[in-house]
């Protein structure tokens, strides 16, 4: 394969001790930025005790104060700006489906930097200049169309603009264009396959070779289930708005854990419970400093998303830290009969017994009259599974309930449906409706 064209590659092999220096200069600046210029966070300093001047060294950034959600949402819309409005550029939002959106702000400088990053992202899962790649994340005010964009065109690559929806006519691009590399979210994908075999189209025939996958925790199952119904190679990108957009970290070509931009974002891993740092290798939930962004900088922000920091080095030669892939989030878990429960471990258990189709699975939690919760899981299997025989069905159904108890602990009800009885999601995949607070 021709080596990616990449002008901003060296960035990822730098010796670490300049690639601290450049961290700790960046944090150091960032810092005086947003307490000369932001006065929610001048106040939530001061309540600390703490100046810009008192960090001397990258440990001292444990005596910041973390950024939450809910400080973006109290400050909204542009309470955490750090820049006059006539410097900011571009303006892209959360979907604000609970209460009011997350709004960020960007610099030409953010977004240069952005782009940067985006670049890399995809450079390292061998995109180049002779690549076609079909852009199906979403434009407008979510972060993972335009970011996407960018990083295409900065790269030299021809990019389809194609955003969500209107999945035949993307498949029928993606075949007349010659597409040969997909970015969007898994959910969507294992959509687009699907519709693609409705349509008689085989995508393993397509000159599609890789894709880009995020926007929403996968599971390791998931994705063996689409690199093998599609034969495309699969790189998980990871990003959020809070940061910039997608491009905060990703895997390489040995998919051993997502490499981190460090000379753009700080990476720290906390103990959920206490906001304690933990050392590299120690499971919890990773929080970032933006400190090489301007326009709206984030000290500290907890992103609710559970991994580790991988210590090892990677065989590919970059000195870039790595995280585990991120299958779950703090907040899609779900506590039911006082047990934990992640999305992603429903998942796995129904991928475990090799009936499903590419997991469309539904989540709906209740309470009953006597102030018990239920869970009801609706799972679709494949045509070939799907049977009118209901002694079939029910040991079918029998394998899931096993399952799920083996891997939760709890009993759930399980339904099996037929196939495309689940609604196909074009963004972000919705898999839990909890319903215990309307429910009489």
């Amino acid at each position: 394969m021709a080596k990616p064209y990449n002008p901003v590659s060296a960035a990822d092999y730098l010796p670490r001790h300049l690639l601290q220096e450049i961290q700790l200069k960046r944090l150091q600046n960032i810092i005086k930025h947003e307490y000369d210029n932001v006065p929610f966070y001048r106040q939530r300093m001061d309540e600390k005790g703490v100046k810009p001047e008192d960090i001397k060294t990258l440990k001292d950034i444990q005596l910041l104060p973390f950024t939450m959600k809910k400080d973006l949402r109290d400050t909204y819309p542009f309470g955490l700006f750090a820049v006059p409005m006539n410097k900011i550029v571009r303006l892209h939002a959360s979907s604000g489906t609970t209460g009011k959106p997350i709004v960020v702000g960007y610099t030409q400088e953010d977004v240069d930097s952005w782009t940067n990053c985006m670049a890399r992202a995809l450079a390292a899962g061998g995109v180049t200049s002779n690549d076609i790649i079909q852009n199906s994340y979403g434009y407008g005010l979510f972060t993972g169309g335009l970011g996407a964009h960018n990083g295409i065109e900065a790269l030299g690559a021809t990019v389809v603009p194609t955003s969500g929806g209107n999945t035949e006519r993307q498949i029928m691009l993606m075949r007349d264009f010659g597409v040969n590399g997909i970015c969007c979210t898994p959910s969507y994908f294992i959509h687009l396959c699907e519709k693609a075999a409705e349509m008689g189209v085989d995508v393993k025939a397509l000159p599609i070779r890789v894709g880009f996958f995020g926007a929403e925790p996968w599971t390791q199952e998931m994705r063996q289930r689409i690199e093998e119904a599609s034969g495309i190679e699969t790189f998980d990108i990871y990003g959020l708005s809070e940061m910039s957009g997608p491009g905060v970290g990703i895997e390489c070509e040995h998919h051993c854990g997502l490499h981190i931009f460090e000379e753009t974002f700080y990476p720290e891993i906390i103990d959920p419970d206490t906001g304690e740092v933990l050392p590299d290798g120690e499971r919890g939930e990773l929080v970032f400093t933006t400190i090489n962004k301007f326009g709206m900088p984030m000290i500290r922000y907890r992103t609710r998303d559970l991994t580790r920091i991988i210590p090892e080095p990677c065989p590919c030669g970059r000195t870039l830290r790595r995280i585990d892939r991120i299958s779950a989030r703090s907040d899609d878990m779900f506590i039911i009969r006082g047990v934990n429960v992640f999305p992603s471990q429903i998942e796995s258990a129904f991928l475990s017994v090799d009936a499903t189709a590419l997991p469309h699975y539904r989540i709906t939690l209740t309470r009953r009259p006597d102030g018990l919760d239920d869970m009801l899981i609706e799972i679709e299997v494949r045509e070939d599974q799907f049977s009118d025989d209901m002694r079939k069905m029910n040991e079918l159904q029998k394998k899931f309930s096993h399952e799920i108890e083996r891997i939760l602990g709890i009993r759930a009800m399980v339904k099996i449906v037929q196939p495309g009885a689940i609604p196909r999601s074009e963004g972000k995949a919705k898999r839990v409706f909890d319903l215990r607070n309307t429910t009489k």
